[in-house]
């Protein structure tokens, strides 16, 4: 399993919301000891979006699952104190931080260095720790704005819309564990620590290499305009008679003929070569789909193999036969997403909250 890997790495997680727990998180998943430093007051996240009945979000305790939480004042000496102790005994931390927060608590990337050379420490911020934009404030949208993503979603009536899942927050998660991974790999030959400036844009500009290049050589899509963001018919959403949506996604020939011959439509087989936008055969599809509802279309083309697709609520996504047999997702836990050596992901602890000094004596 994979999760034994990172067996005796500590990790100290000092971040809050999405981005940086998820990292840490996935850390966990991995076979790390995850501590989670919180101010006083807690992280934000706690009651934010959706509350428990005790009072807890459930995103908070998923995002935390299995960490142990404990809460520090890095403005007080006791504070400070404690957590050089747990730098002095950790492997890795990950802050969120504002750049130069660290630095006037007394904690920079030197002063971090010196407690501990072996440490990797990540700073995982909105824009990276240098540039103009440095101390901007933003989320997830502003950051993908500023990629040039958002420019191509939605479609050219109604403009952009916004991205969800949150890109940039989960991009940039996984670029840090990455390189913390890395980080880690390199530690074990050469023994050196590392300080890694990771930035949510900049991990959901490196998504965006497709609209990128493309703009590069003279072509710059507009919303809806691209093939593969609303401008071909054979790569499109449609909605049904009872209101309901698919994706419809025939890209190679042979799928966009097995829809024509399923739906006894071969008069369209070579209307999928017609010039980009394919406004005329997107509204003539538009017409077709609204013919029947969405359970009808899905058993005359789920097996036709068109690359057909119901667009599930989250709902009914926990109940469906695949996600169910890959046991991934149960609801308030979606798990670390891969098998190992024919074993699904194992499920994760709950969060431990604990006292601090009675942390440090027991590490």
């Amino acid at each position: 399993m994979f999760n034994d890997c990172l067996d005796g790495i500590r990790v100290l997680d000092l971040s809050q919301y999405i981005p940086g727990p998820f990292a840490t998180m996935t850390l966990g998943d991995l076979g790390a000891e995850v501590i989670k430093i919180e101010p006083p007051f807690g992280d934000p996240m706690r009651t934010a979006f959706l509350t428990g009945e005790d009072g807890i979000s459930p995103f908070y305790k998923q995002l935390n699952a299995g960490k142990t939480v404990i809460n520090l004042d890095l403005k007080s000496e006791e504070g400070k104190a404690a957590f050089t102790q747990l730098v002095q005994k950790s492997d890795v931390i990950l802050e969120s931080f504002r750049p130069g927060v660290m630095g006037r608590l007394g904690f920079g990337p030197e002063e971090l260095k010196a407690l501990n050379p072996k440490l990797v420490h990540c700073a995982l911020s909105g824009f990276g720790q240098t540039g103009p934009y440095a101390q901007i404030a933003g989320h997830d949208m502003t950051y993908v704005a500023l990629t040039g993503g958002l420019s191509q979603t939605g479609h050219a009536e109604q403009g952009p819309v916004p991205i969800f899942p949150p890109m940039a927050d989960h991009s940039g998660a996984m670029q840090a564990v990455n390189s913390i991974l890395a980080a880690l790999f390199r530690r074990e030959r050469t023994g050196k620590g590392a300080f890694i400036d990771v930035s949510l844009f900049e991990a959901a500009l490196s998504w965006n290499y497709l609209g990128l290049t493309a703009a590069t050589h003279g072509r710059v899509e507009e919303c809806g305009r691209g093939e593969l963001t609303g401008a071909a018919a054979w790569y499109n959403i449609y909605k049904t008679s009872d209101e309901r949506y698919f994706a419809f996604a025939p890209i190679e020939p042979k799928f966009w003929l097995n829809f024509c011959k399923a739906i006894g439509r071969e008069d369209l087989i070579a209307r999928q070569n017609e010039p980009l936008p394919q406004d005329k055969l997107i509204e003539d599809l538009q017409d077709l789909f609204k013919s029947k509802t969405l359970s009808e279309w899905s058993a005359l083309l789920l097996d036709a193999e068109c690359c057909m697709e119901p667009i599930h609520r989250p709902d009914e996504v926990l109940d469906h036969p695949h996600v169910k047999e890959r046991q991934i997702a149960f609801g308030d836990e979606i798990r670390f997403p891969a098998w190992v050596d024919g074993n699904p992901p194992a499920g994760r602890k709950p969060m431990v909250q604990m006292d601090a000094i009675a942390l440090l004596d027991k590490i």
